[in-house]
């Protein structure tokens, strides 16, 4: 009997771990449709501009994007090299970050306008797959995307092959079950007022600088379990420090608690301070002062919480 029992319920293991196996597999190239946002890249030279503001700036895209050492070279006045091929080392897969430069092999040379729209926008490649959700450009208003998109077309193509992402079986799940697209949060707006309103600078820390990204704690998943810009997950280095991004709200338990405007703005002037801080200071360096003061604005209409507060019904 007891044989039985060991024997049937082998048997059902194994075909639950055959058929889980044979589910994730059939689910490793699943298609999505998502629309083909209306953007056509410009040769304007003031919408250019403004796109290098962008991709440079609070958008930080050589952070991710160029092998080079970013910092120094924005430092000098120079661009990021948009060549891709960045390492990331995650529990679930060895990911390369994309060759974004006009090279018709390597980069986006080949895809239209309306593609690299989408896959910011919905998350979504050409071929149909979903991409993790990493970029935070889902509400960016059609006006700046055309102006990042015709940024990226004016970059100097660069022949960079970069190898095919590495999934273990972590990361094969996760593709099967949790990569989906990921749209606009509402309606996304043709155009946005810059100015140093409050609403402008939601725009910015949330919609292209990624703020709350990093100063939002999330579990394992990449899910935000915290209160909003009440401080972020840890983050860890081999041989080196574990840093914790600040509560930016204004509580009295935040970093920038006390601080006027121009306090903010001048930190930010400063930049990094903490050698291996994650933050892309000399990209942030870059904005403009009436951008710091819509952020700075913004921060002060978020509800003041402790630090390291947990959303209601949220776990570490």
């Amino acid at each position: 009997m007891v044989r039985r029992i060991f024997k049937w319920t082998g048997i059902i293991i194994l075909s639950l771990v055959f058929l889980i196996t044979v589910t994730v597999s059939l689910r490793q190239n699943l298609t999505y449709d998502a629309p083909y946002p209306e953007i056509t890249a410009s040769h304007d030279s003031s919408i250019i501009a403004r796109g290098r503001e962008i991709v440079i700036g609070p958008a930080h895209c050589g952070s991710c994007h160029s092998l080079y050492d970013t910092d120094s070279l924005v430092s000098l006045g120079q661009d990021p090299i948009m060549t891709g091929g960045v390492t990331f080392k995650l529990p679930f897969a060895t990911l390369y970050s994309r060759n974004i430069t006009p090279d018709p092999e390597t980069g986006i040379g080949k895809r239209t306008d309306k593609e690299i729209a989408r896959l910011l926008r919905y998350g979504v490649n050409p071929d149909g797959t979903a991409v993790l959700d990493f970029m935070p450009f889902h509400d960016v208003s059609d006006e700046d995307m055309t102006a990042i998109i015709s940024y990226l077309r004016s970059l100097k193509p660069v022949r960079n092959k970069i190898p095919d992402h590495e999934w273990n079986i972590m990361g094969n799940v996760l593709k099967a079950f949790l990569v989906k697209p990921v749209g606009p949060s509402a309606e996304v707006p043709k155009t946005v007022k810059r100015d140093t309103s409050a609403e402008y600078g939601k725009y910015l820390a949330l919609s292209v600088a990624n703020c709350n990204g990093c100063h939002t704690e999330r579990d394992m998943t990449g899910g935000f379990i915290g209160e909003p810009f009440a401080g972020g997950s840890p983050m860890t280095e081999t041989g080196k420090e574990p840093l914790i991004p600040p509560n930016l709200t204004m509580d009295s338990s935040s970093r920038i608690f006390g601080w006027k405007q121009e306090d903010f703005i001048a930190r930010v002037r400063v930049g990094r301070v903490i050698k291996h801080s994650h933050m892309p200071w000399n990209s942030y360096k870059l904005m403009a002062d009436n951008d710091l003061k819509a952020i700075y604005n913004y921060l002060k209409t978020l509800k003041p919480v402790k630090t390291g507060t947990l959303l209601p019904g949220k776990k570490r």
